[in-house]
């Protein structure tokens, strides 16, 4: 299939306008190599917004209703070390690329930062580097900082230096946020190229919600509860009709980001919550005890139409 995405040449001087969606070569340059530029006339900016009844974030999460039985939570898997989460999170993976590609011809991955990137370093050796079909495979980001693609607080520059750079993804398989844009701009930017690739069949969507659904999303999970850059007590906790959204003022910095909003969290086929380390267990505690005696912690609003896996360390459970 034709890719519906253009080749431009790197120069200091590219024009910007209208850049959509940023594409990246397997390197991280200061500025977007590849990029699609929408045309008005045959692809709106913003389609017509999905409605979600209020009620809608009124549920009991997944993560709480994961019956205690005698043998412990029933889709949370405690491991010995970071080392062994990091061996079963690539079989998890790599089973479920081998699924996707087997059922449809394509495997979409949304990954976020931090320590989950360190976790995926096994999906880059043997025996899955060999065994996966990586020219399938695309990978988003479920938030990004909006920085240049070489900042150290780059989310891209992060998945690259620990993972992509040492697999075969095709580059144009690869979405980061255009960084030219603001914080509001590259947010609609990427939605509309997310609406772009449900267009062309690379990207699913939902039957039940509309969204898109995406093969699975590879969460960590911060020590305040946040996933994504959705942060406790932040009004973007109820964002119901964007896919994707900005926000300005991050608790945590950078201050600007773009972020996956729940509906699209939720619409996935598979989520994968990977959280190692002492410093998250009473978070991991509170999280997985169903306890709603305050306000939802983001980490409890996750709660994907398909399946929720818990992959934890045993410093990460210990309280549990």
């Amino acid at each position: 299939m034709a890719s519906s995405f253009q080749t431009l040449s790197h120069s200091t001087t590219t024009q910007r306008t209208p850049i959509r969606f940023s594409q990246i070569n397997q390197s991280p340059p200061k500025n977007p190599l590849i990029s699609f530029p929408v045309k008005a006339s045959n692809f709106p900016l913003r389609f017509p917004a999905i409605s979600i009844s209020k009620s809608s974030f009124n549920f009991t999460p997944k993560s709480a209703l994961m019956a205690k039985s005698e043998k412990g939570y029933s889709n949370v898997d405690i491991f010995d070390s970071e080392e062994q989460v990091a061996f079963e999170l690539a079989k998890f993976t790599a089973n479920l690329s081998d699924h996707f590609v087997s059922e449809r011809g394509a495997f979409t991955v949304v990954v976020s930062g931090g320590s989950l990137i360190k976790s995926l370093r096994k999906l880059a050796e043997p025996p899955y580097s060999d065994s996966i079909d990586w020219t399938k495979w695309h990978v988003f980001w479920v938030d990004e900082r909006v920085v240049p693609k070489d900042h150290p607080d780059s989310n891209y520059k992060l998945a690259y230096d620990g993972f992509l750079s040492k697999v075969p993804i095709p580059p144009g398989n690869v979405y980061a946020i255009n960084d030219s844009l603001s914080a509001e701009g590259a947010a609609d930017d990427y939605e509309t190229g997310l609406k772009q690739l449900v267009k062309t069949n690379i990207l699913a969507t939902s039957p039940t919600s509309g969204f898109p659904k995406f093969d699975v999303m590879l969460l960590g999970m911060g020590p305040d509860g946040h996933v994504a850059s959705l942060f406790p007590g932040h009004p973007l906790l109820k964002e119901s009709q964007r896919w994707v959204t900005s926000i300005n003022d991050s608790p945590k910095p950078p201050p600007e980001r773009i972020t996956f909003t729940f509906p699209v969290i939720n619409s996935s086929a598979n989520i994968a919550l990977v959280v190692c380390g002492s410093g998250k267990a009473a978070v991991v505690k509170a999280a997985l005890s169903g306890d709603q005696s305050s306000d939802m912690l983001p980490v409890q609003m996750v709660s994907p139409e398909g399946e929720l896996k818990w992959f934890l360390d045993k410093e990460a459970a210990a309280m549990l």
